[in-house]
């Protein structure tokens, strides 16, 4: 089993900046790789950004240029880095882990942009 658990998240002003933490605990893994995802209220959630084991990233066209993924595997931790937030950024964002035998997420941590 593993636990994803996330944090960063908070209330910034639209053009502002936060990086989520999310820190993957527990029972030996093999990546296959990490993600991003964002839901906001009534909405479907929504691909954010994804990593590959090998480093490949992709991102949702609403954040191409401002939002970056990273890790540390040292750490079993990946980073979301978000800058010039917008008032469209607000969601509950959920880290993502899928392994060679099994698909994890956190708890999800919320995003508010204000405008």
């Amino acid at each position: 089993q593993v636990q994803l658990v996330e944090s960063g998240g908070g209330l910034v002003q639209a053009g502002g900046s936060l990086r989520l933490s999310c820190v993957a605990s527990g029972n030996s893994f093999v990546i296959k790789h990490w993600g991003w995802y964002r839901q906001a209220p009534g909405k479907q959630r929504e691909l954010v950004a994804v990593m590959s084991s090998g480093g490949t990233t992709n991102y949702a066209d609403s954040v191409k240029g401002r939002f970056t993924i990273s890790r540390d595997n040292d750490k079993s931790t990946v980073y979301l880095q978000m800058n010039s937030l917008k008032p469209e950024d607000t969601a509950v964002y959920y880290c993502n882990l899928v392994t060679m035998i099994a698909s994890y997420w956190g708890q999800g941590t919320q995003v508010t942009v204000s405008s």
